[in-house]
């Protein structure tokens, strides 16, 4: 499966603004034979905790968009939205669109208490896995990365992370050295998907990449737009855990 990773920019709220200079990236990675295309966390907003103004209904202008998209250029699309949707908080809500309009939606497990994103946003409290392809892919948003354990208990049924992300340049490393971990101690593909740019206080560098199930890396150059194509197999996972079968050792 080619999947299309795209490391943007984000105009600070203004989702119009961002659907105007997405759209035709997403169009261009179809064109490329993406059959995913990934944008970064909270993609048509940036990373705000404002979100009496940044809040959207379950069939905001933000879902419509990944919909849309996913339509016309025949490709799953997915990024993630300030969605409220029962509650009276957001959830920063990660959002699969099919070409053929199904939906599929994973809630952050764990807002960034640091930045106060747990006073705003409510958290989710369910995983979520799809087959796409030949791939058993689960869905992650920025700070879950952090939470090895829980990516863990989804290894036996997972070839590939998916992981949006709005992580500041100044803790780089921790996603580059984070992202590699999750490979490598799962034995399976992980994506990490950032941003670039500036936003009221921070600074993105992006470092989207792809890392193998045994370490290997492809990435984007840090600080620039650009799209990352890669075609993870779940041959490749398959074949990390037959000729090291780490998995079968680790004890709960």
């Amino acid at each position: 499966m080619r999947i299309a990773a795209l490391q943007h920019d984000i105009v600070w709220e203004d989702p119009d603004a961002n659907f105007e200079r997405l759209a035709p990236r997403i169009a261009e990675a179809a064109d490329q034979g993406a059959e995913l295309v990934v944008l970064s966390e909270l993609f048509s907003w940036g990373f705000s905790m404002a979100t009496e103004r940044v809040r959207e209904p379950v069939d905001g202008a933000s879902t419509r968009f990944l919909l849309e998209q996913a339509a016309a250029t025949g490709a799953w699309t997915c990024g993630s939205v300030p969605v409220v949707d029962g509650q009276d908080r957001p959830f920063n809500r990660l959002l699969v669109a099919s070409p053929g309009g199904e939906l599929h939606r994973y809630d952050k497990r764990h807002p960034f208490s640091p930045a106060g994103e747990h006073e705003h946003y409510e958290a989710g409290d369910a995983p979520l896995q799809l087959v796409l392809g030949d791939l058993r892919v689960s869905f992650h948003v920025c700070y879950d990365l952090r939470f090895g354990d829980e990516l863990w208990e989804l290894a036996e049924t997972t070839d590939l992370y998916v992981v949006v992300a709005n992580w500041p340049s100044a803790r780089r490393e921790h996603w580059m050295t984070l992202l590699a971990a999750r490979a490598i101690d799962n034995q399976a593909h992980v994506l990490g998907v950032n941003r670039v740019g500036t936003d009221p206080g921070l600074e993105y560098s992006g470092d989207t990449r792809w890392v193998a199930p045994l370490g290997e890396v492809e990435c984007l150059p840090p600080g620039e737009e650009g799209t990352l194509l890669v075609e993870p197999t779940a041959e490749a996972v398959r074949e990390a855990r037959r000729r090291l079968p780490f998995l079968r050792d680790r004890r709960n």
